[in-house]
């Protein structure tokens, strides 16, 4: 069996997503529960000299959708976090990601595999192939941003475990 660049990506970004968009509504349900405003997580970090809890998000958005639509597109930018998302706008990011990745079709992502990719950093350019790009740079963004945003919801004591952040597993029927 060979897998597809559609097969190594597009499935594990809807599985994180769905976990991703599971542990925020445990969030909001925490705060609700413990008479928080939900919005106080939105600038919450670990440490001070992190981004905070809204760019873990937008990144994610950013490291899976926007990470998928540079490759078609043949370019890709950093997560933009205008700073202005409140709680319910973060989960709606992440549900819009989810439904954009959906639409994706393994013949459109397919065909880009060893196509250019440009990954535009400021001043600088990143060149990969599309595969290249997927799995060596977005997928570890990725990761890294939904592990982050699960660790302050964790570190503000909302309820998760390990279940929460792997999210619906694609086992074997």
């Amino acid at each position: 069996m060979s897998l597809s660049l559609y097969d190594l990506t597009v499935p594990n970004y809807l599985q994180t997503l769905g976990a991703v968009s599971g542990f925020l509504k445990k969030g909001a349900a925490f705060c609700e529960e413990q008479g928080i405003a939900p919005d106080e997580i939105v600038q919450a970090r670990i440490v001070d000299d992190m981004l905070p809890f809204s760019f873990q998000i937008a990144s994610i958005a950013q490291h899976s959708l926007g990470a998928v639509e540079g490759v078609q597109g043949g370019a890709c930018y950093p997560p933009k976090d205008p700073g202005t998302h409140d709680y319910a706008s973060l989960l709606k990011l992440v549900d819009d990601a989810r439904a954009g990745l959906e639409k994706v079709t393994p013949d459109a992502l397919n065909d880009r595999e060893g196509k250019d990719v440009i990954f535009h950093l400021g001043e600088r350019q990143l060149p990969f192939t599309a595969e290249n790009f997927l799995l060596s740079f977005a997928f570890p963004n990725f990761y890294f941003h939904a592990t982050t945003a699960y660790d302050i919801l964790r570190a503000r004591g909302v309820k998760l475990g390990k279940a929460d952040f792997l999210g619906r597993m694609r086992m074997k029927m």
